[in-house]
């Protein structure tokens, strides 16, 4: 664990506690600094929020503008979540801001998100920028992101289930949460939507006057002689396709282009974005490092993604069988989930593929191999326990494996880039 997520955690409750109250406090404490941001795009969302993001960050870039980003969770360091003008937030301001921000603390208490958002604002607010990327933790309407009460840009990526102990289990509830990000006459974009996610979003809209601009009816994206077609109201864009793997990233490159739009973007900073976004973590191919020579003496592939949900296995599953239709090599699957997600609809998505499952842990809260083996087992697929990434490498490999896919956390995805500081995200 790095130095200042060490701190964090033992100065911090670890717990979410949905509420804007302590971090209202705190934020006061310290002059408000979420009033003082560069023009916020404030991104929710299920899955592809974080894609979403990165592609934005690109495009702005590429726009010459100068762009502070804060997202969660980090994957290897902290400081990963704060980007301030392009670069990651140095050990020693950040150092200081947490210390500004415990001084006045007190009887406030809170919690290691709520002081990571704060730090977040505070570090923004004293770096001068032209646009701040902001993406909400968890939820939408008691998160603490959303204490930003006048965005440019509200953005919602698509909505599934997730985080059903603080959510729920139903579409409905929580795309109310999610649509709490949307504020009084402040235009959102909203990528396409299960019609009652749609209904809910548009009833919060039509109850604050937030105009929206929604994919499937007012704009599309779609892939198309090896680029990527955008159609407007107004524009057709022939675009390249995102670097970023898979094809549910055409969605949310889609998502983004429309939120550039809105923000003025030239086509040119659009075109150039697609080509240069990076996102660590997603259907990532993974050329260094220790796991990518252990496969590469064998003429193998390494993939890693941090998707670990239903929704997202399912873009991912999506993801590798098109690889293998392009470049067929039997697949094999690497696995490790935390303790509070729903494994066996994690792997149901995989079915298709036929591929062995390897079952690993990892730090923290994570499933025990052998419960993720009897999951595998009910999604039809052959699965069996591994002892590290490494040993379920060479198992992998030994049965033959000439792509495989390490999946189900980010949290295991962490452990596998920081094995290597040349796969640290920068």
């Amino acid at each position: 664990m790095d130095p200042i997520s060490a701190r964090l955690m033992a100065r911090h409750p670890q717990k979410i506690d949905l509420s804007l109250d302590r971090i209202r406090a705190l934020l006061a404490a310290v002059g408000d600094p979420q009033n003082r941001l560069a023009p916020v795009v404030h991104v929710a969302g299920t899955n592809g929020k974080g894609s979403t993001v990165a592609l934005l960050r690109a495009m702005a870039e590429a726009e010459g503008l100068s762009v502070h980003v804060y997202t969660s969770p980090h994957l290897v360091r902290f400081n990963e979540r704060i980007r301030l003008a392009g670069r990651l937030i140095e050990d020693r301001a950040l150092t200081d801001i947490l210390d500004r921000l415990e001084a006045v603390d007190g009887d406030i208490t809170a919690t290691v998100f709520e002081m990571t958002t704060a730090a977040a604002f505070v570090a923004m607010a004293e770096t001068p920028a032209d646009l701040a990327l902001v993406e909400v933790g968890l939820g939408g309407v008691l998160d603490a992101t959303n204490v930003i009460t006048t965005p440019r840009l509200s953005v919602i990526a698509p909505v599934d289930l997730d985080h059903a102990e603080f959510l729920g289990t139903e579409l409905v509830g929580i795309a109310r949460e999610k649509a709490g990000i949307l504020k009084s006459r402040r235009p959102a974009v909203i990528a396409r939507q299960p019609d009652e996610v749609l209904a809910e979003i548009e009833a919060v809209a039509e109850r604050v006057r937030a105009p929206l601009q929604v994919m499937g009816r007012d704009f599309d994206a779609w892939a198309e002689r090896g680029g990527l077609t955008f159609q407007g109201e107004d524009r057709l864009l022939d675009l390249p396709q995102p670097t970023l793997a898979g094809p549910h990233q055409i969605a949310n490159a889609g998502l983004a282009v429309a939120a550039a739009l809105e923000l003025g973007f030239s086509d040119k900073a659009i075109a150039q974005g697609l080509k240069t976004a990076r996102w660590p973590a997603r259907m990532q191919p993974l050329t260094t490092g220790p796991y990518a020579e252990q496969v590469r003496r064998v003429g193998a592939e390494l993939w890693l993604d941090g998707g670990h949900n239903p929704h997202a296995a399912r873009a991912v599953a999506d993801a590798v069988m098109q690889l293998d239709l392009r470049s067929p090599r039997p697949l094999a699957l690497i696995v490790g989930m935390l303790a509070n997600k729903d494994a066996a609809g994690f792997l149901e998505a995989f079915r298709l593929t036929g591929a062995p499952v390897f079952t690993v842990a990892f730090e923290g809260a994570c499933q025990d191999p052998a419960t993720l083996v009897r999951a595998a087992q009910q999604a039809g697929l052959r699965a069996q326990p591994a002892l590290s990434v490494g040993a379920a490498l060479d198992a992998a490999l030994r049965e033959g494996a000439g792509r495989v896919l390490i999946c189900g956390s980010l949290y295991l995805a962490g452990e596998v880039l920081a094995a290597d500081p040349a796969t640290w995200p920068t």
